[in-house]
């Protein structure tokens, strides 16, 4: 299919009305309660959300969409549906379900404070030079770098393996591809802050990673193990994928939106390079229908990962954006097309009085896979379910290509 005819076939479902009657519909009942949201959603079971507490690595994706359709209805009024849902509500909305996290710019015990942060206060900060979010930003990047391991060259991730694989806190060192796509907070902290050992350290992470993380055919492992006496590597394992020599597809999606982010702020072609390799393996991939299975390499090829393709359609979409090379951009809209035909959830109705029926399903899109390991005890697997930050990206996906003026020619 050509671009054009993938633009006009998605371009329904990226700005539709129900695309925000769906966020708005979950964040309703916390607006009501006399303080900030304690519980943030994560995935779904049964077409209903499961929360997290505020601690959980997911907890800012949610006030990320709704930021994310702030910036939409802000900057691109046209494709937001004014007369449902007055910006001043959302923007209301979008600050009281960030303002948990702000407490959170100190945590020091989790790798993923980029996911935490950057979803919303970067957006904040865009949209009004807030000083609150500057030092949010500043102090969780600053938290972030204390995890950081001079002798191995790169942030730990877990600080173990909760006991499944033998590890010892003190002698390894844990790095997982998820944190490629955290090192936007680092370098957003530099640029804040003008203290440049955070994008020192972010860019040294990304170089380590590049060495060790990827095989000959520019797949990535899961999660590295390094000696942290003498800096090497231990182990190379696979463990939320289907075996350690396989290829997780929501980690070669991590792989591929962290190194064109890298890019971003660093210039280095390697990175730019590396994204457009690992790019067109993930392509490369894909089964018929166009939807990634949760592991390339797995035999349940029908368990899908709609999660993985919207964070690798970003990256794709952000490599378009700086190469202007037509594939990148034809691959995000395919990866679009493929997953909506099968996984979208076009149901929330919106009333007179501004409420909103969500419908039979609490998300967008469904077809996600947490966790699908066969050795792993079924309470903790889970798949093709609705997924945050799988509409997370979707959204992000939509602003990019308005911003990139693909819809206004």
């Amino acid at each position: 299919m050509m671009m054009q005819n993938y633009l006009d076939e998605i371009k329904d479902k990226l700005y539709g009305e129900s695309v925000v009657g769906k966020i708005w519909g979950v964040a309703l009942p916390a607006l009501k309660q006399k303080e900030p949201p304690t519980e943030f959603p994560d995935l779904t079971k049964e077409d209903r959300y499961i929360t997290r507490d505020v601690e959980f690595w997911t907890s800012g994706f949610f006030a990320g969409n709704l930021y994310t359709l702030l910036e939409r209805s802000e900057k691109y009024p046209k494709y937001y549906p004014s007369d449902k849902l007055n910006p001043l509500k959302l923007e209301f909305a979008s600050k009281w379900w960030s303002e948990p996290l702000v407490a959170k710019k100190t945590k020091t015990d989790n790798h993923d404070l980029g996911f935490m942060i950057e979803p919303t206060f970067k957006k904040e900060l865009d949209r009004s030079g807030s000083e609150k979010a500057k030092d949010v930003i500043i102090t969780a990047a600053r938290s972030l770098a204390t995890r950081y391991d001079a002798k191995v060259g790169c942030i730990r991730s877990w600080d173990d393996f909760h006991g499944i694989i033998p590890c010892s806190y003190e002698k390894d060192l844990i790095v997982i591809i998820d944190n490629m796509c955290n090192l936007n907070l680092l370098y957003m902290g530099a640029i804040l802050s003008g203290d440049l050992s955070l994008s020192t350290i972010a860019t040294t992470h990304a170089e380590t990673t590049l060495k060790n993380h990827f095989r000959e055919d520019m797949s990535s492992y899961h999660a590295l193990v390094y000696d942290r006496e003498t800096g090497k590597v231990k182990e190379k394992l696979t463990v939320q994928g289907y075996a350690d020599e396989s290829s997780w597809a929501r980690g070669q999606a991590w792989a591929i939106l962290g190194y064109s982010e890298t890019y971003y702020y660093t210039k280095d072609e390697k990175f730019l390079d590396a994204a457009k390799t690992i790019s067109k393996y993930y392509m490369s991939q894909l089964t018929e229908d166009g939807v990634p299975p949760w592991d390339f390499h797995a035999p349940d090829k029908e368990i899908k990962d709609v999660a993985s393709a919207m964070a690798a359609g970003l990256g794709m979409l952000k490599i378009y954006e700086y190469t202007k090379e037509k594939w990148f951009l034809n691959s995000t809209l395919k990866l679009v097309f493929d997953c909506t035909k099968i996984a979208y959830n076009d149901e929330a109705k919106w009333s007179d009085d501004g409420s909103v029926d969500i419908g039979k399903t609490d998300t967008i899109l469904n077809k996600s896979t947490f966790f699908n390991k066969p050795s792993a005890p079924a309470e903790f697997r889970a798949a093709n379910h609705g997924y945050v930050y799988a509409d997370y990206y979707f959204l992000m996906i939509g602003n990019k290509l308005l911003e990139l003026g693909l819809y206004d020619k």
